[in-house]
């Protein structure tokens, strides 16, 4: 049995886009694994170590963080988007094109920085417990954090383009709205008024996964030299997302809703 867990971690290092595997935390599955469970423990041991302290006014930390994050996920969007163009993509049916081409390398390396920056959106977490807005962290919250970095680490190693560029495109975009309104938020009451359209980006952000659902869906059935097991991850993980987000936005706004008017 040992043997078989040997060969099979063996078969996972060496499996991979040989490309990317000497970029930081693409290699090996472990360091991605550390950061993980020491994402765990925080969440559990955090809330726990501010239980009796004040909340950390992290006002500064925040507005630079959320419009570092919009340049980030700008900067992705438009790599994602030339890249795309100059390969001439298909947004239909698009393999992976391992050779070390310079638009294939580009695409490649932004498949990366979307990744990395899956890690970097972690400290979002980390300035809920900071600040003790524990409310915030919901089941929702932790999944998604939590899985997006496996997901991308697997994306790395194995499909660094093809037809996951679209998943990286479209989430680019939307984390430049989303990071955008936290942004905004964190400069004080004052942008409140400013702040009317948050429950559209609920909508914005329902929106990418439905896109996502249907373009994975018709690759899973197109004859596209595209990896189905891959297809088939992101589509169970695009439906459980629809699930998880459809009810956020029923208790969040509906919900409410209706109580208002009672």
């Amino acid at each position: 049995m040992w043997q078989k867990v040997q060969l099979f971690y063996q078969g996972i290092l060496e499996n991979g886009d040989k490309r990317t595997d000497s970029w930081l935390l693409v290699y090996s599955p472990v360091p991605i694994t550390c950061i993980f469970l020491s994402y765990l423990v925080i969440i559990w041991v955090g809330p726990k170590l501010m239980a009796k302290r004040q909340p950390v006014n992290l006002k500064p930390v925040l507005i630079v963080y959320n419009f570092a994050m919009v340049c980030l996920s700008a900067y992705m969007f438009y790599e994602f988007t030339a890249s795309s163009w100059l390969a001439r993509y298909s947004l239909l049916c698009q393999p992976v094109d391992y050779s070390d081409s310079p638009v294939a390398m580009r695409m490649a390396r932004v498949c990366w920085w979307f990744y990395f920056s899956k890690v970097i959106e972690l400290s979002d977490t980390m300035f809920f417990i900071l600040r003790k807005k524990n409310s915030q962290l919901t089941f929702l919250h932790v999944y998604h954090h939590a899985t997006m970095i496996f997901n991308w680490w697997a994306g790395v190693k194995y499909v660094a383009g093809g037809q996951s560029f679209l998943i990286g495109l479209i989430n680019s975009l939307v984390h430049v709205v989303m990071y955008l309104y936290y942004g905004l938020a964190a400069l004080g009451p004052n942008m409140a008024k400013y702040l009317w359209w948050k429950r559209y980006l609920t909508s914005l952000q329902l929106l990418q996964f439905f896109i996502v659902t249907i373009h994975t869906t018709y690759n899973m059935f197109a004859d596209c030299n595209f990896p189905d097991s891959m297809n088939a991850v992101v589509l169970a993980y695009s439906l459980s997302l629809i699930a998880l987000f459809s009810n956020f936005y029923y208790r969040s706004y509906l919900v409410q809703k209706r109580t208002k008017e009672t």
